[in-house]
């Protein structure tokens, strides 16, 4: 009977690989996966003039209405197929293609999507727009033609035969493949019930996967489907909302007399446990549509502390009143004027206090390692007097009085003290997660306090200008702003007790941090301008700062600090920098500390070395 079962099961895998592999459209074999080509594909999106901050992602399968073969029929397959579109923040591809039995062609309709996306507009008829892109995209960019011509070329014999469709869907059939030939040439489209083949080379209308908990949502429920969407992978599901309602519960009867047993009900107050459920997330991914319903179990008598201000006998000291400071709306394409608040505080109970004895002996030998940086001598060349002889300008005057060219110049070399005309702000970053522990005894605040107190010392030592401020914030009417040391105080025990006096805070609204450290380093009278940002983190707040919002905003002050001559420069222990950093601060505007432990000791020697450019 095992022997029988086991059987049956191998036949029923065997037929279903079987029936699947031969009524898949696809070539496996020239298979190209969307991991591989995304960081180009975005690279050639943006350099074709599509919106800097839409990101590249996968597309889930579609819902298409289409005529299937009698094979694909009975292996079930080709309900839902996967088509490339774009909306305001995502560049939705095909997470693999395999259209082409050439890999080489997979790889280029890629490329062809990209560019089209890049040249699209707002979709307001499928097959007259995707004309519209693509004559203007061959039109701009003649070189493109031959390869167009192939993909089209390569795509047209794997296409229905019209010739074996019925009469409406053969129509549409037609003038698809003749728009595909001659894209403009067709201006009415035949009606059908079913959808057409889908059409690689075109985009599709944007799916409105969010739209059906738009409004029903409260603040916690879209919370909690961001975070567990992004548990995963970066495929966007769809979502029907249902109605549940304890009334309309069916009567349960039953008889007293079945009871055989008596209990008594102990409510308990068990802790809940919030890590990740893997289970859950792999369910969630095999999943092609969520229902999302609003009846669900509440937690009783939670309280979400981070939301609210301390009391003011608790709260950080504010120094004078609040200061309002734009915001750039990426919707908008505008900075919207005094838009938000940002308030200058001193650490609550900070006293005066010396530096820590664990750090004394590193910040001693970085002492000796900026002393000469004080002490900098340079050499000026064809000086008229000076300490020694500069051969390069005696050699280039006796070659030129032999050619009949003398010009008098400066025969010495002299030795002067050099001025560093420079001035510095360390903003850092002080939100709720550098309460995150990195081991059993540090914290990232622990850290950021000891990568300030090293970079004061060090700094004093050298006597360039410079400032500490850390900064957190609670909505846009709350940004503080924590002033550990003004360029006009000196650095001593009361700055250290402040740094020392540090406490995480709520969030990073971080484009406004960096405009009013601009501002401070802006009424400086040095030369050279330097902004460093020390966080753990991506910008975001409780409003619309989360996500792209925050990165425009960030990625704006930064612009504007350049236009105002200072040099911004982003230090971050966040592994998944990459992601977002070099569009924000540019390739070159930003390190990763990859063992967080080792910031105090990197800070001064990147400090070093960026007044060295």
């Amino acid at each position: 009977m095992a022997f029988t079962v086991e059987l049956e099961e191998w036949v029923g895998s065997a037929w279903h690989r079987f029936i699947t592999r031969h009524a898949s459209p696809d070539f496996p074999e020239a298979r190209v996966e969307l991991e591989s080509e995304q960081r180009a594909i975005g690279v050639l999106f943006r350099a074709l003039g599509g919106a800097s901050g839409v990101g590249v992602a996968a597309a889930n399968p579609r819902d298409l209405l289409l005529r299937r073969s009698l094979l694909q029929q009975v292996a079930g397959t080709c309900k839902q197929l996967p088509v490339a579109w774009c909306d305001a923040s995502h560049l939705r591809l095909p997470q693999s293609l395999a259209v082409y039995p050439d890999a080489a062609l997979n790889r280029e309709l890629y490329r062809w999507l990209a560019l089209l996306a890049a040249q699209a507009g707002d979709m307001r008829h499928w097959a007259r727009d995707n004309q519209a892109w693509t004559c203007a995209l061959l039109e701009r960019y003649p070189a493109l033609r031959p390869r167009y011509r192939a993909l089209v070329e390569a795509h047209l014999p794997l296409r229905p035969d019209p010739a074996r469709l019925p009469s409406g869907e053969a129509a549409l059939e037609r003038a698809l493949q003749q728009a595909l030939r001659e894209p403009g040439s067709v201006s009415a489209f035949p009606s059908s019930e079913r959808a057409p083949w889908p059409l690689p080379l075109w985009l599709y209308p944007a799916e409105r996967l969010d739209q059906p908990q738009a409004g029903n949502l409260d603040e916690d429920d879209e919370s909690a489907l961001q975070s567990s969407a992004g548990q995963r992978n970066d495929l966007r599901k769809r979502a029907r909302r249902v109605e549940e309602s304890t009334s309309k519960g069916g009567l349960l009867l039953f008889r007293l007399e079945n009871l055989f047993s008596w209990s008594e009900h102990v409510d308990l107050d068990r802790c809940g446990d919030d890590s990740e459920d893997l289970d859950a997330a792999r369910v969630a991914e095999d999943l092609d549509e969520m229902a999302l319903s609003r009846q669900r179990l509440r937690k009783g008598g939670g309280l979400k502390l981070h939301l609210d201000l301390p009391p003011a006998e608790a709260d950080d000291l504010p120094l004078g009143e609040g200061l309002l400071l734009p915001e750039w709306d990426y919707r908008q394409q505008r900075l919207k004027a005094d838009f938000v608040q940002v308030q200058r505080m001193l650490p609550r109970g900070a006293e005066p206090k010396p530096l820590p004895d664990r750090l004394a002996p590193l910040a001693r030998r970085l002492r000796r390692q900026f002393e000469h940086l004080r002490n900098d001598r340079q050499w000026l060349r064809q000086q008229p007097q000076g300490d020694e002889l500069d051969l390069q300008a005696w050699l280039d005057f006796h070659v030129e009085r032999r050619h009949g060219q003398c010009v008098e110049k400066g025969l010495f070399l002299e030795q002067r003290q050099t001025r560093r005309d420079l001035a510095c702000l360390l903003l850092a970053d002080l939100s709720m997660s550098t309460e995150a522990h990195l081991d059993n005894e540090h914290r990232v605040i622990d850290v950021i306090g000891d990568s300030l107190l090293l970079f004061g010392e060090t700094l004093s030592a050298l006597g360039d200008p410079f400032a500490l401020y850390g900064f957190s914030s609670l909505r846009r009417q709350q940004v503080r702003l924590s002033e550990l040391k003004a360029f006009e105080q000196r650095y001593d025990d009361h700055t250290r007790g402040r740094i020392q006096a540090l406490k995480p805070g709520y969030y990073t609204r971080m484009g406004a941090a960096i405009r009013q450290a601009s501002r401070l380093l802006a009424e400086r009278g040095q030369r050279r301008k330097l902004l460093l940002l020390v966080t753990d983190g991506k910008p975001n707040d409780l409003d619309l700062y989360e996500g792209r919002y925050g990165v425009e905003d960030t990625r704006e002050a930064v612009m504007e600090a350049r236009r105002q001559g200072i040099l911004p420069f982003c230090i971050t222990i966040d592994q998944e920098a990459g992601d977002y950093l070099p569009y924000m601060f540019g390739a070159n505007g930003y390190t990763l500390i990859r063992q967080p432990r080792q910031l105090p000791l990197r800070l001064p020697q990147l400090y070093r070395q960026l007044t060295q450019r």
